[in-house]
C-alpha cells in the first residue's frame, strides 16, 4: 500500500481547558504513531471565530496536523474523533503528491 500525506484540521471546542486540547492532539498522534505513521508538523492556530454559530458557539481553537501514513491507519483517528465531545469538527484531506512533495512531506517520486 502507498505511504500518502494527508492534512487534519481539528476544531476543539472554546470552552475546554489548554490541558485537554493538548490531549485531543496526543491522542491523534499515538493513533497514527500507532498504524506506523507519522506527524512531521502540528500547527496550532489558537481561537478563531466560526463563519456561523455550530453548536450555539460562536468561537473553537484550530489546530492543523500534517500526517504521512498509509490510508487504513486512519479509520481509528476519524473515529475517535467523530466520538470526542471536546471536537466540535474535523476535516481530513489528501494532499495531491505534488503538494505533498513540495512540502517536504513525500520524495518527489511519491
Amino acid at each position: 500500500m502507498a505511504v500518502r500525506a494527508y492534512e487534519l484540521m481539528i476544531i476543539v471546542d472554546r470552552d475546554v481547558d489548554d490541558a485537554a486540547n493538548t490531549a485531543v492532539l496526543q491522542r491523534v498522534q499515538e493513533l497514527v504513531s500507532a498504524g506506523d505513521g507519522t506527524v512531521p508538523t502540528v500547527d496550532k492556530w489558537g481561537r478563531r471565530r466560526f463563519a456561523y454559530p455550530i453548536n450555539h458557539k460562536e468561537e473553537g481553537v484550530y489546530s492543523v496536523l500534517e500526517i504521512v501514513t498509509e490510508a487504513p491507519n486512519l479509520d481509528e483517528v476519524d473515529r475517535y474523533l467523530r466520538l470526542a465531545d471536546e471536537v466540535v469538527r474535523h476535516k481530513l484531506i489528501r494532499l495531491p503528491d505534488s503538494e505533498a512533495a513540495r512540502r517536504g512531506l513525500l520524495s518527489p517520486a511519491g
